[in-house]
Parts: C-alpha cells; sequence; structure tokens
C-alpha cells in the first residue's frame, strides 16, 4: 500500500489538501495516480479563479484515461503550478510534493473538518482494491 503523508487531508475522489491556516494546497493522490497511468496532460483554473467544494477545477489526461479533478474546499486560487502544467509528468515521480495543482485561499476553513486523514483514506483505498 502507497504512503499517505499524516500531514494530508483526503477526499473520496482521491485529491489530497495540505491545510495551513486559510491556504490550502491541493493535488491528487498516489492512488488516483496509480488509477490513471503517466499523466500526460494537465489543465487547471488561473490564479484569482473561485472553485466551489465537490465541483470540477481541473483535467488531467494519462495514457488510460482523462479525469476531472474535484475541489476538496472552496476558496480563490491564489498560485497555480506552472512547472507541473509544462512537464506534468511531475505528478507521476511525486504527487504528494512536486505534483501539488493549486493553492487556495479558502473561504470557509471548517470545511477541512469534513476531509479525511490519512488512515481513514487509507482504509478508503484498501476498501477499493
Amino acid at each position: 500500500m502507497a504512503d499517505y503523508p499524516e500531514s494530508l487531508k483526503y477526499t473520496k475522489e482521491h485529491e489530497w489538501s495540505r491545510i495551513n491556516g486559510k491556504i490550502a494546497v491541493i493535488g491528487i493522490t498516489e492512488f488516483a495516480k496509480d488509477q490513471l497511468g503517466d499523466v500526460v496532460y494537465l489543465e487547471l483554473p488561473e490564479v484569482g479563479a473561485e472553485i466551489k467544494r465537490g465541483q470540477p477545477f481541473g483535467v488531467v489526461e494519462s495514457t488510460k484515461a482523462v479525469s476531472e479533478q474535484f475541489a476538496p474546499l472552496t476558496g480563490k486560487v491564489t498560485k497555480v503550478n506552472q512547472e507541473l502544467v509544462d512537464a506534468p509528468e511531475g505528478i507521476n515521480e511525486s504527487p504528494h510534493e512536486k505534483g501539488w495543482m493549486i493553492e487556495i485561499e479558502m473561504s470557509s476553513p471548517q470545511e477541512a473538518a469534513g476531509l479525511l486523514d490519512a488512515k481513514q483514506y487509507e482504509e478508503l483505498v484498501a476498501a477499493a482494491q
């Protein structure tokens, strides 16, 4: 089983969030990366875009599939990982570090309480396999 950092929060749709105050960095999990296969294209929102929890915020295209990414939290995009857009294979190498996609300023930080911790996410992944 993959190692899911305890410092992250997870969704049932396989996105992760690294939360620091009102700021959240968002990406996809190791499990999602493995299910997708080698990532070859990435479409992300512009800085300043508003994203809403549960709504699509981007698209990942891989050798196996095209997959929408769903926002784990609501907020305004403050940074986009342009290096990842230019070289999406960074997700393949390090989905929980180098593979971060966007940073947002959360408009409802209390939403983070509804995310899964690492143990809960590992149980979800184990049940899916």
